[in-house]
């Protein structure tokens, strides 16, 4: 099996993600590619009682167990199939259950905190930073937050300038530099995204040759 393109997409919460990933998904044969969420792999907290884990920091990088996502990727790399973790904010844990994940040519990775780490970078073919107004993206978390997570607007609020603004500011923001692309106002920049698509066969055609 030929070795699958990695990209990764990173940004803000409510930068835009997930729009630049359905946005390539159209242009690619969904079949050919594989979705990971760096968000399914926020670390178990099994040990700690309810009233700890919903004090948890979801913006920082202590919050993800990188160590198993790096090792999955590269099972992905390596052409083997993985169990990826499924994450429910509700309990703010793990569940019991897993997802089986194939893998496939193309292998997207999205996540807020994906550049800022080394490890990871390192296994990337593309890496994508979506810079989005911090307005744009305030009002997108509260309106996802509220309807998907049940949210009240005083608590998203309260979340968003607690800990979400302090460690985009230290954590996020600083990891652009790290891009290979930046794309602005996410999930709009039809040039910016035929050129990652572009970019995709180029190399998908070279490990071919």
């Amino acid at each position: 099996m030929k070795k699958p393109v990695i990209i990764g997409i990173a940004g803000g919460t409510g930068s835009g993600k997930s729009t630049i990933t359905k946005e390539l998904i159209k242009l690619i044969d969904e079949k050919d590619v594989t979705i990971i969420e760096q968000d399914s792999y926020y670390k178990d907290q099994s040990n700690l009682p309810f009233e700890e884990r919903v004090k948890t920091n979801y913006d920082h990088p202590f919050a993800f167990d990188n160590e198993l996502l790096v090792s999955q990727l590269k099972d992905l790399i390596a052409g083997k199939a993985i169990e990826k973790p499924v994450y429910d904010f509700s309990i703010h844990n793990r569940t019991e259950e897993t997802k089986r994940v194939e893998p496939k040519d193309v292998i997207i990775l999205e996540g807020i905190l994906i550049l800022a780490e080394k490890e990871i970078r390192d296994l990337l073919d593309i890496k994508v930073f979506v810079d989005t107004d911090a307005d744009v993206r305030i009002i997108r978390r509260i309106l996802r937050d509220m309807k998907d997570r049940g949210r009240s607007l005083d608590s998203v609020i309260l979340q968003y300038m607690s800990t979400v603004r302090p460690a985009h500011i230290q954590f996020v923001e600083p990891s652009k530099r790290y891009a290979d692309i930046i794309i602005l106002e996410g999930g709009y920049n039809t040039v910016a995204i035929d050129l990652i698509h572009t970019k995709i066969k180029q190399i998908l055609k070279n490990e071919q040759n």
